[in-house]
C-alpha cells in the first residue's frame, strides 16, 4: 500500500509569544468551535514542538532517556486546511506526515475516550503513543517510568505551543486502549498514552 506524504513547512524557531506568557495563559479547554479549522502550518509547528528534531545528531524538542525516543505521534485530522480528514503518522526526521487512512474518525475517537463527546469538536487530535521496548531494552522495568516522563514533556510542549498560537487544547488520559488502536490502526506494540485535542 502506498501512503500519501505531506511535507510540512520549516518550523519557526524565533519570535512569537514568550515562554513566560505561554505559561501564564495555558489552560485546559474542553469546548471547541465545531467547524473551526486548523492551519497546516500551525499543525506542523505543534508536531515539531512535540517531537521535532533540533540538532544534527537527531536530538529533539522533548528530552528522552538515552535519546532512545520511544514515542510515536499520530494526528487525527478533522478540519485541517490543505489536509484530507484522516489518520496520519508524524515522521520527525523528515518533518512530514504519512497518511495511514482517510476518513473523519474524531467521533470514533471520542467514543474510545469513554464517550467524551467534546473531543470530536476539536479540529485535530494529537495522539502520543509509546513503543516501550525501545527504552526498556536498555533500562529494564525502570524504563516504563522514563517513557511516561517523556510523554509528559511532549504534552506540555504541545499545550504551550497551542497557547502561543491562541489555540485551545487539553490532555486526555481516559480511554479504552484497544478502541484507540482500532480507530488509528496502529501496531499492537504502540501503546497509546494520551490524546491532545486542539481547536478554537
Amino acid at each position: 500500500m502506498v501512503h500519501e506524504i505531506t511535507h510540512l513547512s520549516t518550523p519557526l524557531t524565533v519570535g512569537g509569544m514568550s515562554l513566560t506568557q505561554a505559561l501564564l495563559q495555558r489552560r485546559s479547554v474542553r469546548a471547541y468551535r465545531r467547524f473551526g479549522s486548523l492551519s497546516l502550518a500551525h499543525l506542523g509547528q505543534l508536531l515539531w514542538a512535540a517531537q521535532g528534531v533540533t540538532s544534527d545528531d537527531g536530538l529533539r524538542t522533548a528530552p528522552s532517556a538515552g535519546a532512545l525516543y520511544p514515542l510515536e505521534i499520530h494526528i487525527v485530522a478533522g478540519v485541517v486546511e490543505e489536509l484530507v480528514s484522516g489518520v496520519y503518522h508524524y515522521e520527525p526526521h523528515q518533518h512530514r506526515l504519512i497518511r495511514l487512512h482517510t476518513g473523519d474518525v474524531r467521533a470514533a475517537l471520542a467514543v474510545a475516550a469513554l464517550n467524551q463527546s467534546w473531543i470530536q469538536d476539536a479540529a485535530a487530535i494529537l495522539v502520543c503513543s509509546a513503543i516501550y521496548d525501545r527504552t526498556t531494552d536498555k533500562y529494564g522495568h525502570r524504563g516504563v517510568r522514563y517513557v511516561h516522563m517523556e510523554a509528559g514533556h511532549v504534552a506540555q510542549n504541545v499545550l504551550l505551543q497551542a497557547t502561543a498560537f491562541e489555540l485551545h487544547s487539553a490532555i486526555v488520559g481516559a480511554f479504552d486502549d484497544q478502541a484507540v488502536h482500532e480507530t488509528l490502526t496502529t501496531p499492537a506494540d504502540c501503546a497509546p498514552l494520551c490524546l491532545i485535542p486542539i481547536g478554537h
